[in-house]
């Protein structure tokens, strides 16, 4: 039989194309992950330099707004306003800074607030450079006025000083004063005697000089008679008048009538048993001064 003689082993199969499909297949896919691995390797670099980037602007821009905050110190000025708003503007710095957000919205905010911030310092800048102008012209002003000040002063304490000197000069002219002065003993007789047993009364005179300066009308005239002890012979205790302020004795008074011209002036002491022997002191004043003065002596016989 024709069909029992037949080889098995040479009769054809199916074509077997499945395995190269799947190998085809794979190697597709394979490439395809490849490229998805490559891209999301590349996507990660791509955010990372972005990341870094946006971190590195964050930080300038926050320290941009730091240099700001050092540069709000650097303005001074004494006007109490202005350096209030500088202080709420740095302050506002500092609160912006300790904000916790995404960069992408700290670097909008930032960006906005330096823009905001730069306007307004240059403002402040502008305010306070026109207020230390403003100073300067008020120092140099000032400082003129004080010199104007101080040369009027200046003038006034020398014109104060001549014053002064002519007023003394004045004064000094003004003085009335005595001379040919003279003191004696007299006895009962009126006549001149240095015997202290035979003295009835002292006698002093002197001539009131012609001073057409010195102020006219009644004058007091004061004396005092020193005794060698140094005390002033008086015959009351209440005989005082004033001389540099201080309230002294004196021995005896006149009133007298000066009409600028020479006037001769006595004045008398009795003796009440207060003179001793010795060297006396006769001593003139007028107006408070000293116009004169001169010596005597008693002797016991």
């Amino acid at each position: 039989m024709e069909d029992s003689n037949i080889n098995p082993a040479k009769a054809p199969g199916p074509k077997r194309s499945a395995p190269v499909g799947m190998i085809a297949l794979s190697l597709i896919l394979t490439a395809a992950l490849v490229f998805l691995v490559i891209q999301y390797f590349d996507q990660k670099n791509k955010m990372v330099e972005i990341e870094t980037a946006l971190t590195q602007e964050k930080d300038s821009l926050a320290n941009e707004l730091r240099q700001m905050i050092v540069a709000y110190d650097t303005l001074k000025t004494d006007n109490e306003t202005l350096k209030a708003e500088i202080e709420s503007q740095k302050q506002k710095i500092i609160k912006l800074l300790a904000e916790d957000a995404s960069k992408i919205q700290l670097i909008k905010k930032y960006r906005a607030e330096i823009t905001t911030m730069r306007d307004i310092m240059k403002s402040y800048i502008v305010q306070i450079d026109s207020l230390n102008t403003r100073n300067k012209i008020l120092v140099a002003e000032n400082t003129e006025i004080k010199q104007k000040i101080t040369e009027v002063q200046n003038v006034n304490t020398e014109l104060k000083k001549v014053k002064e000197e002519l007023t003394e000069k004045v004064e000094v002219a003004s003085v009335i004063q005595a001379k040919s002065i003279s003191a004696v003993a007299v006895n009962k007789k009126n006549k001149e005697t240095s015997r202290l047993n035979y003295m009835e009364k002292l006698r002093v005179g002197f001539t009131l000089r012609e001073n057409p300066i010195a102020e006219a009308g009644q004058k007091q005239i004061f004396m005092r008679v020193i005794r060698p002890d140094s005390l002033v012979i008086t015959n009351s205790p209440d005989n005082l008048f004033e001389y540099n302020g201080n309230q002294i004795i004196y021995s005896a008074t006149r009133t007298i009538d000066y009409m600028n011209q020479d006037i001769d002036v006595t004045l008398w002491l009795d003796n009440t048993g207060d003179f001793v022997p010795g060297n006396y002191s006769a001593e003139v004043y007028l107006d408070g001064i000293i116009i004169g003065k001169t010596t005597f002596m008693l002797t016991k016989r």
